[in-house]
């Protein structure tokens, strides 16, 4: 008889959520203006650049 070949299934983990962000966004202050730029009040959404937008940890 043949020997039974091991499996080949790969172990799932669980995903960490993002040290980052929560939502896979960040909220970035920007700044305005022409030659004295100075911070503004409003606040922008970007992509996480640690997970790109998936909101889990990169592995």
């Amino acid at each position: 008889m043949a020997a039974r070949k091991p499996s080949t299934t790969r172990k799932t983990t669980k995903q960490q959520p993002c040290p980052h962000c929560t939502t896979g966004q960040v909220s970035e202050s920007f700044k305005v203006g022409g030659r004295r730029k100075h911070q503004s009040d409003d606040r922008q959404e970007a992509l996480c650049l640690t997970c790109f937008g998936t909101g889990q940890t990169p592995e």
